[in-house]
């Protein structure tokens, strides 16, 4: 048995109560004594994790798990419930599911983002479930008159082998509802050996209302009465609104009314993810999407250029900050000037080791490239929609969002009502990516209930959604080598930056493994608002950080994984300065798995093969695509992912997850793209911003993970980052060609008959 390694309040641990009707219910929660700092919320280390939840078990045996964390695909409403009901020991076809709406002072973190769903809610669940497990069998040993120490479970029942006694959980439910809960430090957890279903795939709880059609998406929502509402914001970043004539709609048929919105008040005070482009905005309500969809293009509607403002914002770690908004109308051209002229400049040194400058005086021969990347919009599945309800002093939200409890201030301040009045209902997310963490739909659509005074559907269209911002920064990041007359490495410099921040991550590999190494970041500011996107910075950086890895291995004349090996090795046995933040046998480890699983040295014929790994959230990823050259066009024709997250719960979901993140990686990096001309996107739809199609997709994709004993970790991101330049070092060896700048397809389309 594993003793939890915790230290505990009982009381503020669990809450037991007997259900009406028999049975017992557990409401518990992790450290719930111990705040995090908002700069700890967002990194998510062991100690500080706070999480809430019930537990239900019926007298009929069924259990009942309320998940508190929104599901948007990474199938947290599965895999959560895993954990629990294996150390509650229960049957899982008599598990249920309920997906929690928000309450704070029940579940205190309702957050999906950073891949921290079951990293953060392992040890939770699992002392939960035993606990649960432990009072059901005091229950039986105080109705059987035994020792407790007698009683196994196996399966929802409870069983005294010396009498021959057993009996269902649901019969002793309503007793052990009764009991006193034990202290959470003695309780004891299964060892990884006595898992029955961690580590057994289980079907997706909702995939066969998802295949039938079931109302779970807030697109789904409706009731009697309510009206429809669309929203015009101005057409270019950098300009506002300045004046608009309703009476050019409200004719129309359908139409109700046309009014402004200002989703923030003055007095303000916005977090994290209260981010959005354009705080004013018109909002048209009618009867119907479609009749409120044609107004807009009816709409007589002037803006002007708006001017440098600053807004007040709470940051990382709880400090207030102003942000400066530049005025004027920007473009990529000018952007790819001005990050082209920072590349020139001295940057914010991040870390320095040994003494880089005079390795690089000392030199033979200096290898320099930098890399780029555009912004690029999320395009998720489901457009930004929510439903809200608000009437005199009562609000009722239902809306797909990431991040409930980022949001509820905002609310509370633009409504003019007190939190607890205001009820988010969640809904399950058509996609998110990091988007839908930045939930101003949510007051956009409260906003214009409050105003008419009677339940709405605000819909976004696509082309809202692709030009309203909260878009993947654009990157550039230069790197620089110096070899001594023996293509021996001496020293290593970054130099990393972007609109408006640095994708710039000082301590991570190769840091640690090079005795000269410098790190510098920069950044511009920019009027085109930014956010979370699918691992954030490390979507470019491990791109850009792979490739010159791979091209210094040429350099040097290595093969790129014992090149990798061997700088891993060095950090293992002999790192170089204290904040290392990877642990280089595990990374080590994914490639040594990877190289096997691919088959490595063998390529077949026709196949171009490249390699890329990389650590984040928490966990190791690398990968291996094979490209061939087909009617002078690459092909990926096969992907193998090796991972260490540490014990995966659901291995079907997890597989599933990594192959979605590797074919995300694969069509943005080939594609995506996010222009501007004169603060107008140039792509605000699918005909336009290109996306990865079926038959573009590699016809193989292998994820493997690495045995272990590890407590999980993130998998949601992890296995993106590495697509880029694995597919970029492919790419090189098919067409000869090394490509410097994202996305490669315009760069192959300038080819002429490529190698293969």
């Amino acid at each position: 048995m594993t003793l939890i390694d915790k230290k505990l309040n009982r009381r503020s641990f669990l809450k037991v109560s007997t259900l009406a009707g028999g049975g017992m219910m557990l409401s518990f929660s992790w450290l719930a004594g111990c705040k995090p700092t908002a700069e700890e919320v967002l990194t998510m280390p062991d100690e500080w994790f706070t999480i809430n939840s019930y537990i239900k078990i019926g007298e009929n045996g069924a259990v009942t798990l309320f998940n508190p964390n929104p599901e948007f695909g990474q199938n947290v409403k599965t895999s959560l419930p895993m954990i629990l009901a294996d150390e509650l020991d229960v049957d899982w076809k008599n598990v249920f599911v309920e997906q929690a709406d928000f309450y704070p002072e029940r579940f205190e973190r309702q957050f999906t983002g950073g891949s921290n769903s079951v990293r953060s809610s392992w040890k939770p669940l699992r002392t939960a479930g035993a606990t649960a497990r432990h009072m059901l069998i005091n229950a039986a040993a105080q109705t059987w008159n035994v020792p407790a120490g007698e009683i196994t479970t196996n399966a929802g029942t409870v069983e005294h082998t010396g009498s021959g006694k057993k009996a269902g959980y649901g019969e002793m439910a309503s007793l052990a509802g009764t009991l006193e809960a034990p202290d959470p430090e003695a309780v004891k957890l299964k060892e990884n050996s006595d898992f029955k279903i961690i580590g057994n795939s289980k079907k997706n709880v909702d995939g066969a209302k998802i295949v039938t059609g079931k109302p779970l998406f807030a697109l789904d929502h409706k009731v009697e009465g309510m009206k429809y509402a669309a929203i015009v914001h101005p057409p270019a970043f950098g300009m506002k609104l300045k004046s608009f004539d309703k009476s050019s709609v409200t004719s129309l048929p359908g139409i109700q009314d046309a009014f402004e919105i200002n989703i923030f008040k003055e007095d303000y005070n916005r977090n994290f993810f209260d981010t959005t482009t354009f705080p004013q905005i018109i909002a048209i309500v009618g009867n119907s999407t479609w009749e409120v969809m044609q107004a807009k293009k009816k709409l007589n509607v002037e803006w002007e250029k708006a001017p440098d403002s600053t807004f007040p914002m709470a940051g990382r770690g709880g400090q207030n900050m102003d942000i400066k908004v530049p005025g004027g109308l920007e473009n990529s051209a000018a952007h790819k000037e001005k990050m082209a002229e920072y590349i020139t400049k001295p940057g914010n040194v991040q870390r320095k080791d040994g003494d880089p400058e005079g390795a690089f005086q000392k030199a033979a021969r200096v290898l320099e490239r930098t890399y780029t990347a555009p912004f690029l919009a999320h395009n998720t599945m489901e457009p930004m929609n929510c439903f809200a309800d608000v009437k005199g002093d009562k609000a009722t939200i239902y809306g797909p969002t990431q991040a409930p409890e980022s949001i509820m201030n905002a609310l509370s301040s633009s409504l003019a009502l007190p939190k607890e009045n205001i009820q988010i209902n969640l809904a399950r997310m058509g996609g998110g990516f990091g988007r839908r963490a930045y939930s101003h739909h949510l007051v956009e659509a409260a906003l214009i209930s409050q105003k008419i005074q009677t339940p709405v559907k605000m819909v976004y269209t696509r082309e809202d959604d692709m030009s309203a911002g909260v878009y993947r920064p654009t990157y550039s990041a230069t790197y620089r080598a110096a070899l001594d007359e023996n293509n021996n490495l001496l020293a290593l410099h970054v130099k990393a930056g972007g609109i408006p921040e640095s994708p710039l991550h000082a301590n991570r590999f190769p840091a640690g493994a090079i005795d000269n190494y410098l790190a510098e970041g920069w950044q511009i500011e920019s009027n085109i608002t930014i956010g979370a996107f699918r691992a954030p910075r490390s979507n470019f950086i491990a791109g850009a950080e792979q490739s010159f890895l791979d091209e210094l291995a040429e350099e040097m004349g290595k093969d790129p994984i014992e090149f990798r090996l061997e700088l891993l090795k060095r950090a293992e046995t002999n790192p170089v300065g204290k904040d290392n933040d990877y642990d280089p046998k595990r990374y080590a480890g994914v490639l040594e798995l990877v190289r096997e699983k691919s088959n490595w040295s063998t390529v077949p014929n026709g196949i171009s093969r490249g390699v890329s790994a990389y650590f984040c959230h928490n966990s190791y990823v690398a990968e291996v695509i094979d490209v061939s050259i087909k009617e002078n066009q690459p092909v990926v024709e096969n992907v193998f992912a090796a991972v260490d997250c540490g014990i995966v719960v659901n291995p079907d979901a997890a597989a599933n997850m990594g192959e979605g993140a590797i074919v995300d990686g694969i069509g943005n990096a080939f594609y995506g793209e996010m222009a501007l001309e004169n603060g107008v996107p140039t792509k605000t739809n699918f005909d336009k911003y290109r996306m990865i199609r079926h038959s573009e997709a590699p016809k193989k994709i292998e994820v493997h993970f690495v045995e272990s004993t590890e407590d999980p970790t993130g998998l949601g991101e992890p296995l993106f980052p590495p697509v880029f330049a694995a597919l970029g070092n492919s790419l090189y060896k098919a067409t000869g060609k090394r490509l410097y700048d994202q996305p490669f397809q315009p760069q192959i389309m300038q080819m002429e008959n490529l190698r293969m």
